[in-house]
């Protein structure tokens, strides 16, 4: 209990006053029914009403769909997972016997989930001002990082196709696989008597999101 008081102050910059609240915000379902996924689907929408004042008040010229464009980027489960391995999250992550064989720890899905979940205890337990003043600490690098307003590949692909006149992409799951807490999508795109690409992802959208990718560097 001391250790975890520890590093919730070390991360999140403040000292629970109730710590059950945050345990909960760290448990998995495969734990039981007191789990995370409730926190979660509140701490979603906080860091979307964050990160959206933010970048409103940081890009003043920008339209909104450039913002929207990065937008889509910061609150990506890829990004909300890079965010909590950086913040040595998957070790605090409470799971079931089977989930935790199958590395579940690990999963985008898993780690971005518990991200989202201790912002929505961090909302009940310190209130807006201190989950505001954590996510722009923690998605500073990211915004930072962002140059132009990033183009999602998908979107990049699409317009590709439309500039060449080609068909549009076309996207089909391959194979599904994994447990149920931890699956793995893989997921082909092409372009009509153009190419294709395979990729995977721990989701059908980071799956896709994967493929483009890929396929938008072979076309290019």
């Amino acid at each position: 209990m001391t250790e975890l008081r520890d590093f919730l102050r070390e991360t999140l910059g403040h000292d629970p006053d109730d710590l059950s609240l945050f345990e909960r915000a760290l448990t998995h379902a495969s734990v039981g029914k007191d789990s995370y996924e409730r926190l979660e689907f509140l701490g979603d929408r906080v860091v979307g009403l964050v990160i959206a004042r933010l970048l409103y008040e940081r890009f003043e010229k920008e339209p909104e769909g450039k913002l929207s464009r990065r937008y889509n980027v910061l609150v990506s489960r890829e990004t909300c997972a890079e965010i909590g391995r950086g913040m040595g999250l998957p070790a605090w992550i409470r799971l079931g016997k089977q989930a935790r064989d199958d590395g579940a720890n690990q999963s985008e899905n898993v780690v971005g989930d518990a991200v989202e979940s201790l912002v929505g205890a961090l909302l009940i337990d310190g209130g807006l001002k201190k989950a505001d003043a954590f996510i722009r600490r923690a998605w500073a690098p990211f915004v930072d990082a962002q140059g132009k307003a990033p183009k999602h590949p998908k979107s990049a692909l699409q317009e590709l196709a439309a500039a060449r006149n080609w068909a549009a992409p076309e996207y089909e799951i391959a194979r599904k696989s994994g447990a149920h807490h931890a699956p793995r999508f893989t997921v082909k795109v092409g372009i009509r008597n153009v190419g294709e690409a395979t990729a995977e992802g721990s989701s059908k959208q980071e799956a896709e999101t994967a493929a483009a990718s890929a396929l938008l560097d072979q076309l290019k």
